[in-house]
């Protein structure tokens, strides 16, 4: 039996959606290997409740670590933590989320494991009784099909790759005891600050509105931004690689190969040609709108609706009439 163990991520005692990807995906692999997959969530006080919900997305069962001491992510005590019991668990792999968080953890746990790390994992196979992991490389320019020779194989998965789906039967929640001395920790995140306010993360959110260097200006921005606050709380704001690159948006904001893969229910891509790049990062999309002057852009070919005009015209006008539906209703 070959068990894999997923590592969930949890913010202010909610776990995070990238933790039921990382759960579905090791209990689909894990039972190709004929074993089961495990899920470990650690926090403060309270979270094995949160932590029931993991079992209907195929985790066995559900460990959970309460601590005062990782109540928030502490990079150096979580990863000591964990490397302790993926070694006591004996497990053939380990899947962490690549998210930000999952991005510093996961490295650091590798390190104190003395194995390698896969990161970015778009696509988990099984060949030959072993893992075959496809991860992009070159700035997503080409794909790698990589097999690690370690136990455990360790891999990160891309956000908003892998589905979610949830399973029959619920998993079996058990409380770990663990032992955690912070005096000796030489770095300590003390706050998160969520860079766009209430706004939610453009990889979370159900929909999300992003600009691309047609809009020609970083002042410019506003359309998007009244848009985005016509459609309402649960959107998002993204960008194209080249206007981060300019400056204009946060990297936060960036999506593409080289940014964050996102799948919304609608994803509006206004002044974006539609490069491979950031193609990669949004095809996932449940509905793509796309505004661009230039009939032949590549955006149109993965387009729902593709609307051909000036973006200064459409987006307001497009503004305005979901703000008057929004008050009829």
């Amino acid at each position: 039996m070959s068990q894999i163990l997923a590592v969930g991520e949890q913010r202010d005692g909610v776990v995070r959606g990238a933790t039921r990807e990382v759960v579905s995906a090791a209990a689909s692999t894990a039972s190709e290997l004929g074993g089961d997959a495990h899920a470990l969530l650690l926090g403060g006080a309270g979270m094995g409740e949160a932590a029931q919900e993991l079992g209907r997305f195929g985790a066995a069962v559900v460990k959970v670590a309460e601590h005062e001491a990782l109540s928030g992510y502490q990079g150096e005590g979580y990863a000591r933590v964990l490397a302790e019991q993926i070694r006591s668990g004996g497990y053939a792999a380990v899947f962490f989320p690549g998210t930000i968080q999952g991005k510093d953890l996961a490295p650091r746990v590798a390190a104190l494991l003395d194995v390698p790390l896969a990161q970015e994992a778009t696509e988990i196979s099984v060949r030959d009784g072993g893992l075959e992991i496809v991860r992009p490389i070159y700035a997503g320019k080409a794909f790698a099909r990589v097999r690690i020779d370690a136990a455990p194989v360790l891999v990160s998965l891309r956000p908003n790759v892998f589905p979610a789906e949830e399973r029959d039967g619920a998993g079996t929640v058990e409380a770990v005891a663990v032992e955690v001395d912070s005096s000796g920790w030489k770095a300590r995140t003390v706050e998160f600050q969520a860079q766009g306010g209430d706004i939610p993360d453009v990889a979370e959110a159900a929909v999300v509105v992003s600009g691309g260097r047609g809009l020609k200006d970083p002042e410019h921005w506003g359309i998007l931004e009244e848009l985005r606050e016509a459609i309402g709380s649960q959107a998002g704001l993204g960008a194209s690689r080249a206007v981060v690159d300019a400056g204009w948006r946060p990297h936060a904001e960036q999506v593409g190969q080289t940014g964050k893969t996102v799948a919304p229910k609608l994803y509006f891509a206004v002044g974006i040609s539609g490069a491979i790049q950031h193609l990669a990062g949004m095809r996932t999309a449940g509905t793509i709108v796309a505004v661009n002057r230039d009939p032949d852009a590549p955006i149109f070919k993965v387009a729902d609706y593709g609307v051909v005009g000036d973006l200064f015209e459409v987006v307001p006008r497009l503004t305005q009439e979901i703000r008057a539906l929004k008050s009829e209703g």
